[in-house]
């Protein structure tokens, strides 16, 4: 039941939290807090742009905890990445639980829950991996030395582990390694008929996020647990999606099935024991039927199937049916027999759903189909994605419960709408914001449509006296072949400008680890380069040495948070479109221009727009920060749809001229010289 005494409002409570935590009273943040307060009272969906800065995780986290404990429900809370996920459950939320136990009455409760896959399976650890052994292990001692090594660890490790979480093995291990050891959702004998059941680590994480207020998961899990039919998390009646200009990426890729000939032969030798040899052979020849069939087709989209390959699928299909047919209904068997049983038929089943869908895709306008791999690769593959998943969203998310969505990138081109589209939610109207306050726009009229309000409650960083957007007009369009000569010399003169203290984002690694290697040989500043060593190597010493620079794709922005005066230069050297041989982004693309719209502006700028915003926002991290946002694409100021790409940036100061940007980092760089010698010396 609810709880029976008063408890503050969300303001009063966002003040205890603040003070407990040591900060100061923010306008976006209290706006926010009390948006999301109204959003859980009225059920009306809520987007909430929040520049870095905001503390948008406490303006989110009051009002859950407050509407958790007052109405004995639970919240779920979705994140893109570990980090997040991390802070939220390491730091977040423990201080708040106890800042806020006497306001609420009690001490609220939290957990993270993860994909089943994602925690040790004792069962499977203790009678072995029933089936066989990757087939690339198969040909590679080194390999399977290694993974035995790796196996053997796991081992040791399961007797020390509380929480069986993959994720607090240090150092890890190999994917192939984890999977002898895990199994996912569905190829779990469930607790019932598990012997081992009551110890599952996974059962014990459901269970204390069953008991939980708070429940922190990924943005794959919210996918799973509305679109594959079955429940995984907790019931709630809330959902707060943080990192949400992910969220479609996520979506799709969890909606994302792959088919190839490689993972028909798994399935057949999985069967192989447990059926009629003959059943079992006529799955591993459909299997080599269609690994051959795939070495012909090139890689790339398929408008249509071709023939040989539709044969193909038809006989993967029928084999796998009959694989299925002869395992027969579920028996009483031992346990062993029943894992073996359970692992063969969810291989089984994957693969039978997946060629159907395959066939049938070219029959609607729902899926989009394409052959990954190199051509005459033996490890080319199918590939079947949704077209888009707005649909999907707004029925199984939208449509079920209050959803709060929030980023500090959601208005691109100045509006909410381009990221309502693709989320399933209808058009509203422009978000212009006003001088000094956000924009709370009323919710679209159509009735029968899911009601939302988009809100941007700004930033406290001054990105107009604190950062400078510089576009590289005077430079060529960046071509095919790599990065030109000239953009090599424009980002040398840039980064000696700013004194190291660069990172650079580039369109692809070939392009990041060209430049790193040219511009080794022509600055005095330590150049890192993504791949060298892990990600949060790279970023802990590009942090510690300011004038070291650190080049990457635009991927690495995830992993750079870097607030004072290492970091005070971001190059991008191109608008990151995506290819235009991209199965899935083409496919969009066409799909918007059959019904009459603007296909490369609603794809290609849109996702160019997001990256380049992301990538912007690393720039400033604190309120001290300073610095510049170097594009070198001249596109961005010359091109028609430039202005889209300009307003879903921050209102940074924007200039074309390279001595006035050369001449504001050299400032910089002598206003912290003084720091750069203190923290040497300290080193």
């Amino acid at each position: 039941m609810p709880a029976t005494t008063a408890i503050p409002d969300t303001r009063t409570l966002l003040a205890v939290a603040v003070e407990a935590v040591g900060g100061a009273e923010r306008t976006g943040q209290v706006e926010m807090a009390e948006a999301v307060e109204r959003s859980i009272r009225t059920g009306e969906h809520l987007a909430v742009q929040a520049g870095t800065g905001t503390g948008k995780s406490l303006a989110y986290l009051v009002p859950a905890l407050r509407h958790a404990v007052a109405e004995e429900s639970t919240v779920v809370i979705s994140t893109a990445t570990i980090a997040l996920q991390r802070q939220l459950v390491d730091r977040d939320l423990p201080r708040l639980a106890k800042a806020l136990k006497k306001e609420l009455g009690r001490e609220p409760r939290f957990a993270i829950l993860k994909g089943r896959r994602n925690y040790l399976c004792l069962h499977r650890l203790h009678t072995g991996a029933p089936d066989e052994p990757e087939e690339a292990g198969l040909f590679d001692p080194f390999a399977v030395s290694r993974m035995g090594r790796e196996v053997k660890r796991l081992h040791e490790w399961s007797s020390d582990t509380e929480t069986g979480d993959r994720d607090e093995l240090v150092p890890g291990v190999s994917d192939q390694a984890w999977r002898q050891v895990s199994v996912t959702a569905r190829e779990c004998l469930g607790v019932a008929k598990c012997p081992i059941g009551t110890d599952c680590f996974a059962e014990r994480a459901r269970g204390e996020a069953g008991r939980a207020d708070v429940v922190v998961t990924n943005h794959a899990m919210l996918a799973v647990d509305a679109l594959e039919g079955y429940q995984v998390l907790p019931d709630h009646d809330v959902v707060v999606i943080d990192e949400a200009h992910d969220l479609v990426d996520r979506i799709t890729s969890v909606a994302t099935e792959e088919l190839s000939g490689s993972l028909v032969s798994t399935a057949a030798r999985r069967c192989g024991r447990l059926i009629d040899q003959g059943v079992a052979d006529r799955l591993a020849e459909a299997a080599d039927g269609l690994a051959m069939v795939l070495e012909d087709v090139p890689a790339g989209r398929l408008d249509a199937l071709p023939q040989a390959v539709a044969g193909a699928l038809k006989a993967t299909r029928d084999a796998t049916h009959a694989c299925i047919t002869s395992l027969g209904p579920e028996r009483k068997e031992d346990v062993e027999g029943a894992a073996s049983r359970k692992l063969a038929l969810t291989l089984l089943d994957d693969v039978h759903d997946c060629a159907v869908r395959i066939l049938e895709a070219f029959d609607d306008d729902h899926d989009v189909v394409w052959v990954s791999g190199d051509h005459g690769d033996r490890t080319a593959s199918l590939r079947v994605a949704p077209l888009g998943v707005g649909g999907l969203l707004r029925e199984r998310l939208f449509g079920k419960r209050t959803t709060v969505l929030t980023s500090a990138t959601l208005t691109l081109g100045g509006t909410f709408d381009t990221l309502a589209r693709q989320w399933g939610l209808p058009a509203s109207s422009p978000a212009v914001k006003a001088p000094g306050t956000a924009t709370d726009k009323e919710p679209p009229s159509d009735p029968g449509a899911p009601r939302w309000t988009g809100l941007d409650v700004g930033s406290p960083f001054s990105h107009g006296t604190s950062g400078i957007l510089y576009v590289a007009r005077h430079l060529p369009p960046p071509g095919r072949d790599g990065l030109q000569p000239a953009y090599v010399a424009e980002i040398e003169g840039l980064v000696n400008a700013a004194g190291g203290r660069a990172l650079g984002l580039f369109s692809s690694m070939r392009a990041a680890k060209s430049a790193a290697e040219a511009l080794r040989d022509r600055l005095e500043f330590p150049v890192l380069c993504q791949g060298d060593d892990s990600t949060g190597q790279l970023v802990k010493r590009f942090a510690e040495d300011p004038r070291t620079c650190l080049f990457g794709t635009l991927s690495l922005w995830q992993g750079v948070d870097v607030p004072g005066p290492s970091l005070q230069l971001v190059v991008m050297d191109r608008i990151p479109f995506p290819r235009p041989d991209d199965p899935l982004a083409s496919a969009r693309q066409k799909a918007v221009e059959s019904r009459g719209g603007n296909g490369f502006l609603t794809v290609a700028a849109t996702h160019a727009a997001l990256l380049l915003a992301q990538g912007a926002g690393r720039l400033l991290r604190s309120m001290s920060d300073k610095g510049v946002v170097a594009v070198l694409d001249p596109r961005l100021a010359t091109a028609r749809y430039g202005g889209f790409l300009r307003a879903s940036l921050p209102p940074f100061w924007t200039t074309y001229d390279p001595e006035v940007v050369r001449a504001a980092l050299e400032r910089l760089d002598a206003a912290n010289a003084p720091e750069v010698s203190r923290g040497r010396r300290r080193a």
